[in-house]
């Protein structure tokens, strides 16, 4: 029987569309394999988001394309497939196939057999793969009804395209059957679901759908990817009175400068901004805030720059990412005047992380001496016969932000949720003492 082999690069939303592949590949009959050498169909899901990210998925392929076994079949999938698939097919030889968004549900099919793809299948319908962690990404929406000026991908990912509440709600439950206690809910353009169905504002609703899945085994349900100008009641109420809904506000900020802020065709500037940090802060205290921003955009003055660290001093957001501008084809930003010169861009991404890092130091220090909830993701495997344990608290969102290591979990599994004493910090990760078993759904 035909085996495979999955790679995933770039964001999260790129780990919901492998699992779609994951599915059509198990639905088809192979078997997946854990070592890309025994594989015969090896899949890149490539992103395309900045130019390292191609870079990336480029070098991703050429490593796995030297890894593979003879005969092997080596496709790319994904956003630079869809993108960039004639170029791709015409610069890598090394690579068996190119394929688009509508032939990553019959891969088997196009790749091992030869068949043209005919079109998207609804993969939703597919068993999805046993999941290998207590937690899992749910897509609720593709695409994007935005014209941001930095960004390509509504020219490849197409318009916003909400899910029913009904499909998602059924995902939900089938993972929390198999034992998933953390529910992460992504789109391009998250608080924006429902808009394109015609119901504005649906988030909040369906929040409180999935929330009634607690009592089959829910304890956490996560949001990730939040344009600032729809973080507002009801939806900012519902996050923070239902039990299963963590207070952690992912949201997509990209700079404070009100001039860059239109120049990149945005909303919002830092008062705004930490209007809205402070209000929710008041409400909950414990609410975690992570963002991301971009440094070196056309245009960026120095003004504009000394704004952005004056809101970084000023919000102490727990987590933040800052990355150099990068011109994508197709963009408005692409053609801008004005540009910045890569050495102060550099210099300045030096000055956003030295400020942001001992903000995130203090936050993480100040936990220590508390005792917090840590949902179990898995053993230790750095130590195994330490008995060591890695988890998060509400404040982190697995594989993006640190991590709780875990002594004297006693017989606590992945799943279940457990109270702990935190020790000691170092960097991102937190150190701490388990105290009792809470909750959640050990596996």
């Amino acid at each position: 029987m035909p085996r495979f082999f999955v790679e995933t690069l770039g964001c999260p939303k790129n780990a919901v569309d492998s699992d779609k592949i994951i599915a059509s590949l198990l639905a088809d009959g192979l078997e997946s394999s854990a070592e890309v050498g025994d594989a015969d169909l090896v899949v890149v899901n490539t992103c395309a988001f900045v130019e390292a990210a191609r870079q990336e998925s480029i070098d991703t392929a050429l490593a796995l394309a030297d890894a593979a076994k003879p005969g092997a079949r080596l496709v790319l999938t994904g956003c630079m497939a869809e993108r960039y698939g004639e170029e791709l097919a015409d610069a890598l030889p090394e690579v068996d196939a190119v394929v688009g968004f509508a032939g990553e549900g019959s891969l088997s099919e196009v790749v091992l057999l030869g068949r043209k793809p005919t079109g998207v299948r609804d993969l939703l319908e597919l068993a999805r793969p046993a999941p290998s962690a207590p937690w899992a990404y749910v897509k609720v929406a593709e695409g994007c009804d935005r014209a941001c000026a930095f960004c390509a991908i509504p020219s490849f990912r197409g318009k916003q395209r909400s899910r029913s509440p009904e499909a998602i709600e059924v995902e939900t439950r089938g993972l929390v059957e198999a034992g998933v206690a953390e529910i992460v809910l992504v789109a391009q353009d998250l608080a924006w679901y429902g808009r394109d169905t015609g119901e504005p504002g649906a988030l909040a609703p369906l929040l409180a759908r999935l929330d009634r899945l607690s009592s089959e085994g829910l304890a956490r349900i996560r949001l990730l990817y939040l344009y600032p100008s729809e973080v507002r009641d009801p939806l900012v109420a519902t996050m923070l009175e239902l039990p299963t809904v963590v207070p952690y506000f992912d949201l997509s900020l990209q700079h404070a400068s009100a001039p860059l802020m239109r120049r990149m065709k945005r909303w919002g500037n830092g008062e705004r901004f930490l209007e809205l940090i402070s209000g929710i802060r008041a409400s909950e205290p414990a609410a975690a805030f992570r963002s991301s921003f971009i440094v070196g955009f056309p245009g960026e003055r120095e003004r504009d720059h000394d704004e952005l660290l004056a809101f970084l001093a000023a919000a102490r957001l727990d987590w933040a990412g800052f990355f150099g501008f990068s011109a994508e084809d197709g963009t408005a930003a692409a053609t801008m005047d004005d540009t910045v010169a890569d050495d102060v861009m550099v210099e300045r991404l030096r000055e956003c992380s030295e400020l942001q890092d001992p903000i995130t130091r203090d936050a993480r220090d100040a936990l220590i001496g508390t005792v917090v909830d840590v949902l179990v993701d898995h053993f230790d495997d750095s130590d195994p016969g330490a008995g060591v344990l890695v988890g998060r608290t509400h404040r982190e969102a697995p594989e993006i932000d640190g991590v709780v290591r875990l002594v004297g979990a006693g017989f606590a599994r992945p799943g279940a949720i457990v109270a702990a004493e935190v020790t000691g910090a170092l960097g991102p990760d937190l150190e701490a003492r388990v105290l009792a078993t809470v909750g959640g759904q050990p596996t």
